[in-house]
């Protein structure tokens, strides 16, 4: 396996054991409404469980919903129900997310770290009791050969445990994926207000966008193009006259003509940067790291491409957002990582600055969500006063 391969494997891996830590807590908080609903049902025989049953029923919603974040964070959006009342599939997911849920994260999680103490234990064997044997090991040790075999035996259980890590996480969230969206040909007014919005927040973002285009050549190339007709004219009334202010004139509408050709291709460049079809993604990123006014560290793992107009959508995220660093965060470092996970591309944006960044503060970021929402993505940013602040994005990878 080369170093690209290693890599990807060590970010599953990572991955893998973050999505089953997140698991093992939201499957411990579904074992604890597990163990709230059998108190207040049993309590529900003297009468008393009566008055208690809205917040069973609130914390099996509110338990349900953290498990569909969670998930929505590590892949495709899990949408809720519209109904306020908790579904027989969520309290399903729940009996299963406690039991099988809670074994599956645990085993992923605990044996790899329990089997540490087996590779350590060659070092301290002979300072433990002879009858006592750590972690998973089933046989006496009784020389320093049986200790060291202890030691392979805790890699082997390391290894496998990360080996297997992002597939006890699959394997773990399936159920959730499963049972906590809706049912086929159900619930799907919630999908339709959602695309409805979408589809105004693109034509909105379409919209800004042509404004923005028109802008930039009325106010740019288009005045630079009538200071060349002017000049030319002027030149061409002086030239019998005047040869040699005519010559400066023609310079100077030279000159003009050349600063409209640069903005007509800064123009262009908005709509489409030519640097994707050439450098692809991860070398259009790298541009913009290399130039922006903050020192920013770059990470990049994409193994494929993206739809062109996604990848577009990403640059011009990062574009916005590293202007927003460079103009009103204060920071003195940036950092912008751009991964793919299944099929979708997410891009983390993060600086060291002031904080406090508002959507409602003219910094742009309303622009940035119409435009990574008019293809189905999601914007989450965390800024508090005083920093740091990180923009997550993800965006739907297709080819």
């Amino acid at each position: 396996m080369n170093a690209d391969g290693l890599r990807r494997r060590a970010h599953a891996t990572i991955d893998g054991l973050r999505r089953l830590l997140g698991g093992f807590g939201t499957s411990a908080l579904a074992l604890a409404t597990l163990f709230w609903i059998a108190i207040v049902a049993i309590l529900c025989l003297v009468g008393i469980g009566l008055l208690l049953f809205p917040y069973a029923r609130s914390a099996v919603r509110a338990v349900a919903d953290r498990e569909r974040a969670r998930l929505s964070r590590w892949g495709p959006e899990v949408l809720g129900p519209l109904s306020e009342r908790p579904s027989g599939r969520e309290l399903l997911w729940l009996v299963e997310h406690a039991t099988a849920g809670f074994f599956i994260s645990a085993f992923g999680l605990i044996v790899p770290l329990s089997s540490v103490q087996d590779i350590v234990y060659p070092f301290y064997w002979w300072l433990v009791p002879p009858d006592s044997v750590p972690g998973l090991v089933f046989w006496p040790v009784h020389n320093q050969r049986d200790a060291i075999l202890v030691g392979l035996y805790g890699l082997a259980w390391v290894l496998l445990g990360l080996y297997l890590a992002p597939k006890l996480a699959r394997l773990q969230a399936w159920p959730g994926r499963r049972l906590l969206s809706p049912p086929p040909g159900t619930d799907l007014s919630l999908r339709v207000a959602e695309l409805t919005a979408t589809r105004a927040a693109a034509l909105d973002a379409h919209a800004a966008e042509l404004r923005r285009i028109e802008r930039s050549l009325h106010d740019g190339a288009q005045n630079r193009l009538v200071a060349v007709s002017v000049l030319l004219g002027a030149a061409r009334r002086a030239v019998a006259r005047d040869p040699a202010a005519a010559g400066e004139m023609l310079d100077r509408a030279q000159d003009a003509a050349e600063l409209a050709l640069a903005e007509l291709r800064t123009v262009v460049r908005g709509i489409l940067p030519p640097v994707l079809d050439g450098r692809g993604l991860d070398g259009a990123l790298a541009g913009l790291a290399g130039d922006s006014g903050v020192p920013c560290r770059l990470e990049v793992d994409l193994p494929r491409r993206c739809a062109a107009s996604v990848e577009a959508t990403a640059y011009f995220v990062v574009a916005e957002a590293l202007t927003n660093i460079n103009k009103h965060s204060g920071a003195t470092t940036a950092s912008v990582r751009a991964t793919v996970a299944g099929d979708r591309l997410i891009l983390t944006v993060s600086d060291d600055g002031r904080g406090g960044a508002d959507e409602d503060g003219g910094s742009g970021l309303t622009g940035i969500r119409r435009r990574v929402e008019a293809y189905d993505g999601t914007l989450t940013l965390t800024s508090p006063a005083g920093g740091p602040t990180t923009m997550r994005v993800e965006l739907p990878c297709g080819s």
